[in-house]
């Protein structure tokens, strides 16, 4: 049924169907002849963006990259942030000490480099020598000797005055009596005390006069005993004297060893001269404290912290410390950017049903570690956690840390918190996602463009000539060194620049998704030594690809399968009116296989409407919908341009149940509505794909390899006869990287890849016979593809106005009977 001139035309030889790479070419034996290349290639501008970021000082100047999954945006990013962060100076340490002023801020206190754990041991030591120290003095001799005449002056004064007191009383007649329950009064006769029955013997007047005697001593003894507290305050003002006074003998000597130790540091001036200030004012703290577990008296761990709350005060947070030797700035990745992982998080532990809290248990985040230096952070991911965002967003604004927790917000509990200083911010924040997301946020977050003001884009692919070959073939070499691999052979790399072409889709083109390359050769590596092989040749190479076909090929063989038992129906021979097989691409995951479907046409007489039925169902997508449109236009202009289109037709993708979407059926579509109408049959042999414009001219699309592949299969499975292949439009003959077996097929005579650029050539194969052009009297040639379908076309116009006459004439008739209802 073909036309063998127009086959010679159209057909694409066998060495046009894959870009083969000649390893004699590339100039080595393997890759350890060659020198590795020391960064990505194809990546220029968006490793000028950056370089540019990196240097940038400025706040707003963040970064986002973006790029195909696999191009190594996240290492590219990492490596040239580390060789930045190299030049930089080392951050100073950040550490959270007690505000003995307002004890729910903390201090945030910048200190030199590693000095923030050198703090954190001095404070340690300090109180556990107190601990020693301050016991030790109120056990001294001298403090013994002040102490006790302190004691023995206030108490000489109270027995002076209470003897005085005493005389006065007995000189009156009254005794003051001491018992268990206190001090009583008694009347004195010739100095002994009357008893109760004695006083009751006596006469009225003398009992009165016992009596008044007793009450006026009575008010003197209580003006003596309200006098008591004041003494004893004084008694306790000149003890607290006297502890103040060794307490700051001996906080000022374990302050000064202290600061002589770490050396002068001007931000802990005033914390210093506010801990002086509580340590002596709390002495007493450590009086109780004496030696405590492994022989300290400081909360040193989580227990003990919990246990000994007085002492927590005087404990130091380090939130971000450098070592002293230490070089360049932070580089810091936080692959999980929860809120409590980007701005730090502020702990709590229970206590009396209530959760409290302080500032030893404040947690650092990205932001603190990366202070200083560089935070690389997932875009999709920062903007899936809740809150963290906003947070994120905020801290950029306002150039400071601030400790954002969800507890208090979201939180059922009861809780104390507290809101620590925030740390100043001096950072660069680079996000890591796709296009897509930045065009998302670019459009509905008006902050975005102010502090993330410069892009890093990744592309997908660059060409391919000698040179980036070459280049190509380095950069497998420093993989292979890295990652300690076996060198790869010439052939073993031009194996791999040919997957590269593969997966860029383009014979002109090498794919940048490189970590799908990488992962070949890692399996190829692997294959090798299993085989005690020295080197990775193009035999591991391809055996790595077909293996990792392989093992998600399952689905794909079960599709063809189920069209070599006739479960799904394609005919891969003979001939059929109104029906062609057309090509579609599924994505399962990262696999991406194609297989064809079974596409069929039915017209007569109607009103100029082509049904897609795949619309009228919800099955088909937009893009699919236009193409079917577009097919209308094209039918509606180029076929009988003087008479309406008095046309119903009909276009389903037989056997799919699920969506269908694309354009790329359209010529397809196109082919078997001509053939309907023409009534002339399509070679089954052959599939198509492509998608059309309104002046019938073919176009390019997507996925044309595995379409071609997912064909070949089909016909494979029920036997190749040497006149079966695939239409493709003639722009997508560059993007041939077919398979081996394939390319064989094709150089054998067993398979044929065909390329039209206009529809009238895709009939022409199909059908076999001429199409025709429009000649200058307005007329297709006779017989033509063309002109048949456009006599169908006048007979439908013809037939509808006839049916039309007629059923006026019904309504007019005479006896007014009109048509049936």
């Amino acid at each position: 049924m073909t036309d063998n001139s127009l086959s010679v035309q159209t057909r694409i030889d066998a060495s046009g169907l894959r870009a083969c790479c000649v390893a004699a070419d590339l100039g080595f034996a393997t890759t350890a002849d060659l020198e590795p290349l020391p960064e990505m290639i194809g990546q220029e501008r968006a490793l000028e963006a950056i370089d540019f970021a990196a240097s940038m000082r400025h706040r707003r100047f963040n970064l986002f990259a973006y790029g195909p999954e696999g191009t190594g945006r996240h290492s590219a990013v990492l490596r040239m942030l580390h060789e930045a962060a190299a030049k930089r100076p080392v951050p100073c340490d950040w550490v959270y000490v007690h505000n003995f002023d307002a004890p729910d801020h903390p201090r945030a206190v910048s200190l030199p480099q590693g000095m923030g754990p050198k703090l954190r041991a001095a404070m340690e030591m300090l109180v556990d020598d107190l601990a020693s120290d301050i016991p030790a003095l109120f056990e001294s001799d001298d403090y013994r000797s002040r102490r006790g005449a302190i004691e023995q002056d206030f108490a000489g004064r109270q027995e002076r005055a209470f003897a005085a007191l005493d005389e006065k009383a007995r000189q009156n007649g009254v005794a003051i009596l001491r018992s268990q329950k206190g001090l009583a009064l008694a009347p004195l006769v010739d100095g002994e005390v009357l008893s109760p029955d004695a006083i009751a013997k006596l006469g009225d007047d003398e009992r009165n006069a016992l009596q008044a005697q007793v009450t006026s001593i009575q008010h003197e003894l209580e003006q003596f005993l309200a006098q008591m507290p004041r003494i004893e305050k004084e008694h306790r003002a000149h003890v607290g004297r006297l502890h103040s006074e060794l307490a700051e003998k001996a906080v000022d000597a374990a302050l000064s060893e202290m600061i002589d130790d770490i050396g002068e540091i001007a931000a802990l001036a005033h914390y210093f001269k506010a801990l002086r200030a509580d340590l002596v004012e709390n002495a007493e703290l450590f009086l109780h404290a004496g030696k405590r577990e492994n022989d300290s008296a400081f909360p040193v761990s989580t227990q003990r912290v919990h246990a000994d709350p007085p002492f927590r005060r005087y404990a130091v947070n380090v939130m971000v410390s450098n070592p002293q030797d230490a070089k360049g700035a932070p580089v810091v990745f936080e692959t999980l950017p929860t809120l409590g992982n980007l701005t730090g998080r502020i702990e709590h532990v229970q206590t009396m049903g209530t959760l409290v809290t302080d500032f030893t248990l404040i947690k650092p985040g990205a932001l603190h570690r990366a202070n200083g230096g560089y935070l690389v952070l997932d875009a999709r991911r920062v903007l899936g956690e809740p809150l963290a965002w906003d947070a994120l967003k905020r801290c950029l604004e306002t150039e400071a840390a601030h400790i954002i927790t969800a507890a208090e917000r979201l939180s059922a509990f009861a809780t104390t918190s507290i809101e620590p200083d925030p740390i100043p911010l001096d950072l660069r924040v680079v996000l890591v996602g796709d296009r897509g997301l930045h065009l998302l946020l670019e459009q509905y977050d008006p902050d975005f463009s102010e502090l993330f003001r410069v892009v890093a884009e990744f592309g997908g692919d660059m060409v391919r000539d000698a040179e980036t070959m070459g280049l190509f073939a380095r950069l497998v070499a420093r993989v292979a060194s890295t990652e300690n691999l076996r060198p790869v052979t010439a052939d073993g790399a031009a194996a791999l620049i040919e997957a590269a072409s593969r997966e860029a889709g383009d014979q002109r083109k090498l794919s940048l998704r490189v970590s799908v390359l990488w992962d070949i050769l890692r399996e190829a590596d692997h294959l090798a030594g299993r085989a005690g092989l020295a080197t990775v040749s193009a035999t591991q190479i391809e055996a790595a690809e077909r293996a990792a076909e392989r093992r998600a090929d399952r689905i794909r063989m079960r599709m063809q399968e189920m069209i070599a038992r006739d479960t799904i129906l394609i005919a891969t021979s003979g001939g059929a009116v109104g029906q062609v097989n057309g090509l579609s691409v599924t994505s399962i995951g990262a696999q991406h296989f194609g297989w064809p479907a079974r596409i069929t046409a039915r017209v007569r007489m109607g009103a100029g409407q082509v049904v897609d039925i795949e619309r009228e169902v919800k099955l088909g997508g937009a893009i699919h919908s236009k193409g079917v449109l577009i097919l209308s236009g094209y039918l509606a202009t180029h076929y009988a341009p003087d008479i309406p289109l008095s046309l119903w037709a009909s276009l389903v993708f037989e056997q799919s149940y699920g969506g269908v979407d694309g354009d790329s059926a359209s010529v397809a579509e196109l082919c078997a509505l001509i053939s309907a109408l023409a009534d002339v049959p399509l070679d089954q042999g052959f599939a198509v794909t492509g998608s059309i414009n309104q002046m019938g001219e073919i176009q390019p699309v997507g996925g044309v390899n595995e379409k071609i592949e997912g064909f070949f299969d089909a016909c494979k499975a029920q036997g190749l006869t040497g006149g079966q292949g695939v239409l493709i439009p003639r722009r997508n003959a560059e993007n041939l990287m077919l398979r081996r077996d394939v390319v064989a097929a094709v150089a054998a005579g067993q398979f044929h890849i065909h390329a039209a650029s206009h529809v009238d050539e895709a009939l022409a194969l199909l059908t076999g016979q001429p199409v025709g052009a429009r000649g200058a009297n307005g007329q297709f040639p006779p017989r033509s593809v063309n002109a048949r379908a456009e006599a169908r076309l006048r007979d439908f116009a013809r037939a509808r106005r006839d049916f039309g006459r007629a059923d006026l004439a019904a309504v007019a008739r005479p006896d007014g009977a009109g048509p049936p209802e």
